[in-house]
């Protein structure tokens, strides 16, 4: 089973910031990672990923204000969220290029952390 252990989700006013993390295996973190997140009544959008060479891709809504990062040496990934606005309240899931067993690497997000509330709050 693939464990994405994440962390640092929380409530803050807007124009704050938060940090989250992601932690898992050598072999997952190896495939390319990312952060998804899913408003209330919205669907679940990626907002930005990661790969082990360190390319990044983010959503328009959210350049200039979170930074992706990768720590290889704990096969950690980090999602600094900077001048966080009330559109920006959602559960955040970390994701890995893996199948659902976490046997192979894929194309696509296969694998889900259990989800971090963030809630900003005006």
């Amino acid at each position: 089973q693939v464990q994405l252990v994440e962390s640092g989700g929380g409530s803050v006013q807007a124009g704050g910031s938060l940090n989250l993390s992601c932690a898992t295996s050598a072999f997952i973190f190896s495939c390319g990672m990312g952060w998804y997140r899913q408003a209330p009544g919205k669907e679940r959008e990626l907002v930005s990923s990661i790969n082990r060479n360190g390319t990044t891709t983010y959503a328009d809504s959210v350049k200039g204000r979170f930074t992706i990062s990768q720590d290889k040496a704990d096969n950690t990934i980090y999602l600094q969220m900077n001048d966080l606005t009330t559109a920006d309240t959602a559960v955040y899931y970390c994701a890995a290029r893996v199948g659902q067993m976490g046997w192979s690497c894929v194309s696509h997000f296969g694998a889900w952390g259990q989800g971090t509330q963030v809630t900003v709050s005006s």
